[in-house]
């Protein structure tokens, strides 16, 4: 099929950005991006590109390029739908919080929308490519819903999994490691439908980086590497709090075990916890369906990951608390980042959002400061754990421009997100401005410790 309109349902982290890419690696092909939400429409329509929604560094020069030219951005789905030779489904899949899987699988009812919608819309042959995160076999539930509408219409299901770092997004999309387009390559419509989506990624990706496979293979592939690369951060945040206790430092022995070329050095960095949208979700996917095969050995293995992540973060802010004279009551606690991690605006499964709501259980006051993420979205954040009201939220939290005001006459501060900047800060200053003791509190490991010390401050870093 000759692809001259593909249209992209959804306008998050994922969806925004590759298309921005496409459109701009594919002058030939026009690309609109669609979405319900009109505001988050709007902000990618704006006219200063400085304010789309998404922040990751290059995507606005992209963005700023392509907009209007072969990408848009509207809320006209059913239009954008019916235009589409092949379509992107991009939507969020978040973990089921009701009913059978209550915690662990994917809620898949905006997925099942999608496919609705594009049933109900569609009067030509359409390729419909999964692009949100799914537990293996969605393709075959896409496939049902599509095809049994009787309007006469031919689909073909790929799978096409992202892989992007938050963050490095653009970076990951320009020069992939690899793309995987899984389809149905036991048939010649399959085949055909495949190689649609290899030509369009060959208009910049080399072939021997494109992968393709049976769309079961490719949806599972992606959900083997998040857990991969999630246990390797939990291995060596387990590794931490051993470092602690002995005197070992948990950075040299890191470095140590990533020259070994069987491991490699990438994702052994120990922190507070990793967070973001993919991790925690998709290992709890991965744990639902060893479930559901009666595999429960494979399932408690891969549990074990998130519950040393949970683990980290409770003791980081329980050693604030124990620190601090066994109590935060009326403190004021500044934080530096609410970002799960830097050069994004993302803070979902963010490692602050827990370390805040441990201490405001003791009846700590938070400031927060991050350069990317706004007031609202904190709020918004602490409000979804149901922990407290939203009135006691906004009066316990402040969230403010200023780092300089984040750590004015506070008892402690703790960085929760490694933004480069945070190293030229005026470190004496903020010294002098807070009360003393001053606690600071390194859950990056990003702060050279010796320098913090001398200044004065009573300094604690994970994994030393």
């Amino acid at each position: 099929m000759n692809i001259k309109n593909i249209c992209c349902i959804g306008a998050g982290y994922v969806g925004g950005p590759t298309m921005a890419v496409i459109a701009q690696k594919c002058p030939e092909i026009n690309v609109t991006v669609v979405d319900i939400n009109e505001k988050r429409i709007a902000a990618w329509n704006d006219e200063n590109v400085e304010n789309i929604p998404i922040y990751e560094p290059g995507l606005s020069d992209i963005v700023k390029e392509a907009r209007g030219r072969n990408l848009f951005f509207s809320t006209d789905i059913d239009a954008a739908i019916d235009r589409a030779e092949m379509i992107f489904i991009s939507v969020n899949t978040p973990t089921k919080t009701y009913g059978i899987g209550k915690g662990m699988a994917a809620d898949l009812k905006y997925i099942e929308l999608c496919a609705r919608q594009i049933a109900r819309v569609s009067t030509t042959d359409k390729i419909v490519v999964e692009k949100s995160t799914l537990p293996v076999r969605t393709a075959e539930t896409l496939k049902n819903i599509l095809t049994n509408t009787g309007n006469g219409v031919n689909y073909q299901i790929l799978s096409n999994p992202e892989f992007l770092a938050e963050g490095t997004a653009v970076e990951d999309l320009l020069d992939p490691d690899r793309v995987l387009i899984g389809g149905d390559i036991d048939t010649e419509a399959g085949k055909d439908a495949v190689q649609s989506l290899v030509d369009v990624y060959a208009h910049w990706v080399e072939k021997d980086h494109i992968l393709t496979t049976n769309v079961w293979s490719s949806e599972l592939s992606k959900l083997t590497a998040n857990a991969f690369l999630a246990q390797r951060v939990s291995s060596i945040n387990a590794m931490s709090e051993l470092c602690e206790k002995t005197g070992a430092d948990v950075n040299e022995v890191a470095k140590a075990v990533g020259m070994d070329s069987r491991i490699g050095s990438k994702f052994l960095k120990a922190s507070v916890g990793f967070g973001g949208s993919c991790f925690q979700k998709d290992i709890l996917n991965l744990v639902y369906i060893a479930k559901s095969f009666g595999l429960n050995e494979v399932a408690n293995y891969w549990e074990q990951v998130i519950l040393m992540n949970d683990h980290q973060k409770r003791r980081f802010a329980a050693n604030m608390v124990r620190t601090l004279f066994n109590t935060v009551s009326g403190k004021k606690i500044g934080f530096l980042g609410w970002a799960f991690k830097k050069d994004t605006n993302d803070t979902r499964e963010s490692a602050a959002i827990y370390v805040a709501d441990y201490l405001l259980n003791e009846q700590a006051e938070i400031v927060v400061y991050d350069p990317k993420v706004k007031e609202e979205q904190v709020y918004a954040d602490l409000d979804y754990l149901n922990t407290r009201s939203e009135e006691e939220n906004r009066k316990r939290v402040k969230v403010v421009k200023d780092p300089y005001e984040v750590t004015k006459e506070a008892h402690a501060v703790a960085v929760l997100t490694e933004w480069d900047e945070f190293k030229d800060y005026d470190w004496q200053k903020i010294y002098d401005e807070m009360l003393k003791p001053a606690f600071l509190f390194d859950g990056r490991r990003m702060l050279e410790r010796k320098s913090k010390e001398k200044i004065g401050f009573e300094f604690y870093a994970i994994g030393s």
